[in-house]
């Protein structure tokens, strides 16, 4: 259905959009050093899940009406803030029980449904992608050939498998560091605030991201 050129060069795009660190990635990074390898990879999974959630939304036809909203949209954009803002608090104030949840589970006892959940919720708000799926995906579905919406669908399968590895490697590269610092109740305690103040940091910056008018 998808001709392998547009393949590519939507691939590429995606690629462009997945590596430069936001929403997603930031949050990966934040679950990794906060609360481990697991965590991380869990938030991996849900962010994914939650991304394709929003490529069925567009093209069953939802993301042309939530792009050309400006409502629509802010009201999403502060929804994922706002959760991220509250994560994010919450690593922080659960900073100094890291040290003991690292003993009692080995990798910060963060990979449950909880974890997917909350990667699921930021994947599904993050104002990137809804930009990007509503205004760029459309782009590359060849309407002459029919079948828009499972073009988009199999478009949607080319982000997602591009995603996961990008984010993967992010969130294993920062588990791996997270290691060096457990080795230290204290610098587990620093590293973990850290990872919580970068979640407050993230939300903040996606409700002040300028909006499409």
């Amino acid at each position: 259905m998808v001709s392998p050129e547009r393949l590519l060069a939507f691939g590429a795009m995606s690629f462009l959009l997945i590596v430069v660190p936001g929403p997603s990635v930031l949050f990966v990074v934040g679950r990794a050093l906060s609360q481990g390898r697991r965590a991380a990879l869990t938030s991996v999974v849900g962010n994914t899940v939650g991304a394709y959630v929003l490529i069925v939304a567009v093209a069953l036809g939802v993301g042309s009406l939530v792009e050309r909203s400006v409502v629509l949209f802010t009201v999403l954009k502060l929804a994922g803030a706002a959760y991220l803002v509250y994560l994010g608090v919450r690593a922080w104030r659960e900073r100094g029980a890291l040290a003991q949840a690292v003993d009692a589970r080995g990798d910060g006892g963060g990979g449950g449904v909880r974890t997917f959940w909350e990667g699921f919720a930021v994947g599904v708000t993050n104002p990137k992608t809804i930009v990007f799926f509503a205004a760029v995906l459309p782009q590359f579905v060849d309407r002459a050939q029919g079948q828009v919406a499972a073009q988009m669908l199999l478009l949607g399968l080319v982000f997602s498998a591009i995603a996961v590895a990008s984010d993967t490697v992010w969130g294993l590269a920062a588990a791996t560091a997270r290691d060096w610092f457990a080795r230290s109740p204290r610098r587990l305690s620093a590293v973990g605030g850290a990872g919580g103040l970068a979640m407050i940091g993230l939300g903040v910056t996606v409700a002040v991201t300028g909006r499409r008018e």
